[in-house]
């Protein structure tokens, strides 16, 4: 039976490309409606009077907000703790305390994907053997108990001081209460949930076992001393204009919060604040602004700068060499998030230059300059921050994706940005942070090895209108700024110390020129072409890169179906095919290990740009690390038999069974040849005949993509294994072997019906002993099917699925027969995995799969 869908043409990109701009978009419209609102409700206030409040506030304060942020991040370690509770793992307490101060301080400021706490748990705890199943629950789990609490909290508001919310909201007070009511119920439900419930409850494809009533109450405390705390926060910092009572301003701070999270704004950044000034009327509006810009530093980016030194720190001691344990933690700890910091760094750093060039410098320091800079300095250096600022956001990605020039370019423009931070103004403390973070990048300068050229670095969706967003809002904050200045065109030609509004112009329109320019040109410019299916030439280049390989694996990509992505270098290729939603790679890159790293980026850079999932199917355990770094998750699919030959033999107890199966063969008439490739175009006419009539028993087509199909061209590439029986053909099998001599493996193996009994049994055995005599390592027995897989109470369905269909599935397929046949040969089993996007069903990717190799997978996958 072959599928209906075939495989699809990358020509152009997919449906699913444009969809991926729906969600980043519509948060780009929310917060220019946000910046719009702010417009109009901050027309009266003026900047250095909002400042003038920010300094202000009493040191007291600004002490207890500083406490309350230390208690709340570790709070937020015990979330962890609980999780990992939860799956019954054990892991340190300070790993724990190190991986979830790290990715809060990080995820709570960035807040857009690329920076998830999901993203760098799971390259934290990848050193830990934790897999990305038990990562997303951690996560999930964190998110939940989070979301506990803010239904709690809101719940309580809405029910207790429902016509305080009805006026907030502009809502009538019974719908106040009704909310509040249904929140409070689903609240009181989960906890019924958790503490009573038995056996697991199915959520999109997720078995969730119920926490018991231990955890499950400790989940809830948690969530509503988290949100209690980081309210306590804010609620230190108000002014004291504001008058409002703790228990009241809860309830503000729960409805702010969820305004930023339904928003999509990344960090919920301007949609928070408007909540909190729209919701206090009665506060000074300049010294409510003034708190909230403090709540921000205290927070956000007090955490963020330690996390940045704790991350800095470890890498410290990394470079220490008598310091053997320090560089095995950090080996465990850092190096494994070290592009996604940086490149968060980065980002920062680049909205911090471009908000302080739409800002006013201070008076006292301007005067101090202009005793030792002539103004043209002043002018430039200030033009110069902002440019620095807009290639720091775009070099953000290609550090993401690790690539090595845009590291040495962002080393020397953070360089040029402290210049600049101290030369248009003294800004020390815009300086300090930016030698921070240089320190940081130069500390990991050994994870950024990749040569792609920076241009090849197309932007995404997210992160496209994230740069947009972060020059809008410096725009809009150099607007607010110099409201007061009379606009004339005189302006963009003043230059004199006092300036401050024309140089925060000139500056604003450069970088947006220069920025949409290079949108515009990352959008808009000419992709490298992609592969077709290979053809002659591609398959001759393959076999001068598969002669190298010491897997057989290898082989595949010489059956002439799949399209091959070959290196700059052409010393590696990558065999992959493409279907309308996943474009699929057939095991790990062949050739050399630098130049595979590099086809493993592009392919997923190339399925990016087509809105379709990136897929590896079959790889190996050795290179799973790799896939991590590109956001994957891998996923055991099974186990691969291979046999050492090196001891092969027919002796010894162990091997009766099989040395009976031998002779048994023999008696019957059975002999064993292997036929080199010159000689098998004359013996195609023989075995075609076998082939067909085990197709036709088999009631079944030819497959692909990850084995070879019955075809002259291809079979007289290898050499023939042939069993006869009283002299006449009984069996075939076409062998894929490696010129390293490391391994031997079958691809096709067809038997007439009428072959001896054992005749599968005979040829595996004499095909060892033949390898063993070539001097091959390793005879390899492929893949057992769902094979090994961990039962999980948390895994998946379709995880629950695979050991379910492995144990009693033979009616489709003879699984665990095909492991047990395998096993009598004492092989060594190793892991095989599908690796996939981490939100991906394993389902879908399957029948992606089963379309490629056109067999009976899709026929088991529906039913």
């Amino acid at each position: 039976m072959r599928p209906t869908t075939q495989p699809q043409s990358p020509a152009a990109p997919a449906t699913g490309t444009l969809w991926r701009w729906v969600g980043p978009l519509a948060a780009l419209l929310v917060f220019t409606l946000v910046v719009w609102v702010l417009h109009h409700q901050l027309a009266h206030l003026h900047v250095k009077r909002v400042l003038a409040h920010l300094h202000a506030i009493p040191r007291r304060q600004l002490l207890a907000a500083l406490g309350f942020t230390a208690l709340s991040y570790w709070l937020l370690t015990t979330y962890e703790l609980l999780a990992l509770t939860y799956l019954r793992r054990l892991i340190p307490y300070r790993r724990i305390v190190f991986n979830s101060f790290i990715a809060y301080s990080f995820s709570h400021t960035l807040g857009f994907a690329a920076f998830t706490q999901t993203a760098i748990r799971l390259r934290l705890y990848a050193s830990a053997r934790i897999s990305a199943i038990d990562v997303a629950t951690v996560s999930a789990f964190c998110s939940v108990s989070f979301g506990i609490g803010l239904a709690t909290v809101s719940g309580l508001s809405l029910v207790l001081s429902p016509a305080h919310a009805a006026r907030l909201l502009h809502l009538h007070e019974n719908w106040s209460v009704l909310v509040g009511t249904l929140l409070l119920a689903a609240v009181c439900a989960y906890a019924l949930w958790a503490c009573f419930a038995r056996g697991t409850l199915e959520i999109r494809g997720w078995a969730l076992r119920a926490p018991g009533p231990l955890i499950g109450l400790a989940q809830m405390t948690l969530g509503i001393l988290d949100i209690s705390l980081g309210c306590a926060v804010l609620w230190s910092l108000l002014p004291a204009g504001a008058h409002v009572h703790y228990i009241t301003f809860l309830g503000v701070y729960a409805a702010a919060v969820i305004a930023g999270i339904i928003s999509h704004v990344p960090g919920g950044v301007g949609v928070f604040e408007a909540v909190i000034l729209l919701t206090l009327p009665g506060a000074p509006a300049d010294a409510l602004l003034g708190s909230l810009l403090a709540y921000r530093a205290v927070y956000y980016l007090v955490p963020l700068v330690f996390g940045t030194l704790l991350f800095g720190s470890k890498e410290v001691s990394a470079q220490r060499a008598h310091l053997a344990r320090a560089r095995e933690l950090t080996a465990q700890y850092i190096a494994p998030v070290v592009p996604q910091i940086a490149g968060a760094l980065s980002f920062l750093s680049g909205a911090l230059l471009l908000i302080s060039g739409a800002t006013p410098a201070l008076d006292e320091r301007l005067a101090l300059l202009d005793r030792f800079l002539p103004l043209p300095v002043l002018e430039v250096s200030h033009l110069v921050g902002s440019v620095v600022g807009l290639a720091l956001l775009v070099l953000s990605r290609a550090l993401f994706r690790r690539v090595q020039a845009a590291y040495h370019i962002t080393v020397w423009l953070l360089v040029a940005g402290i210049f600049a931070s101290l030369l248009k103004g003294l800004d020390f403390e815009e300086a300090a942070l930016l030698v921070l973070v240089l320190g940081v990048l130069v500390l990991g300068r050994r994870s950024f090895y990749r040569p792609t050229a920076i241009l090849e670095e197309r932007f995404t969706p997210v992160w496209t209108v994230s740069t947009i967003g972060v020059i809008v809002l410096a725009v809009w904050i150099g607007m607010l700024s110099y409201r007061h200045v009379a606009y004339s065109r005189e302006l963009w030609w003043t230059f004199a110390l006092d300036a401050n509004a024309p140089r925060m112009l000139r500056a604003s329109l450069l970088v947006v020129v220069l920025g949409t320019a290079y949108v515009l040109l990352n959008l808009l410019r000419p992709a490298r072409p992609e592969p077709a299916v290979a053809g002659a030439e591609d398959l001759a280049r393959a076999r001068s890169v598969i002669v190298t390989s010491d897997q057989t694996l290898a082989n595949a990509a010489l059956t002439g179906d799949k399209r091959l992505l070959f290196s700059d270098a052409g010393d590696a290729f990558l065999m992959y095919q493409t279907t309308r939603r996943s474009w699929v790679a057939l095991g790990d890159p062949v050739g050399s290990p630098q130049s595979a790293e590099e086809l493993v980026w592009r392919l997923r850079e190339m399925s990016d740009r087509h809105g379709a999932a990136t897929v590896f199917y079959q790889v190996a355990g050795e290179r799973l690390s790799l896939y991590v770094d590109l956001g994957l998750a891998a996923l055991k699919i099974g186990e691969e038999a291979r046999v050492p030959l090196a001891d092969f033999s027919l002796e010894g107890a162990t091997r009766a069974d099989l040395r009976q199966a031998h002779r048994r063969a023999q008696r019957e008439g059975a002999s064993f040849e292997v036929v080199p490739p010159q000689a098998v175009a004359e013996l195609l006419p023989v075995v075609q005949p076998i082939s067909d009539a085990w197709l036709a028993a088999k009631s079944t087509g030819e497959k692909r993509f990850s084995m070879g199909a019955f075809s002259a061209p291809y079979l007289q590439q290898f050499p023939l294994a042939l069993v006869r029986a009283g002299g006449k053909p009984a069996a075939f099998a076409n062998l894929w072997t490696t010129a390293t001599h490391e391994e031997l493996s079958v691809d096709l193996m067809r038997f007439d019906p009428g072959a001896p009994r054992g005749a599968m049994d005979y040829l595996f055995i004499e095909l060892m002993l033949w390898g063993r005599r070539e001097g091959y390592r390793w005879f390899n027995l492929g893949m057992a099917p769902l094979a090994g897989l961990e039962a999980h109470p948390l895994a998946p369905a379709w995880h629950r699925v695979g050991n379910f269909i492995f144990r009693y599935g033979e009616h489709f397929y003879n699984f665990e027969g095909l492991r047990r046949y395998k096993a009598k040969f004492d092989p060594v089993w190793e892991a095989r995995y599908l690796v996939a996007r981490g939100g991906l069903a394993l389902p879908r990717v399957l029948v992606d799969i089963s379309v490629l190799i056109a067999g009976g997978m899709k026929e088991l996958v529906a039913r």
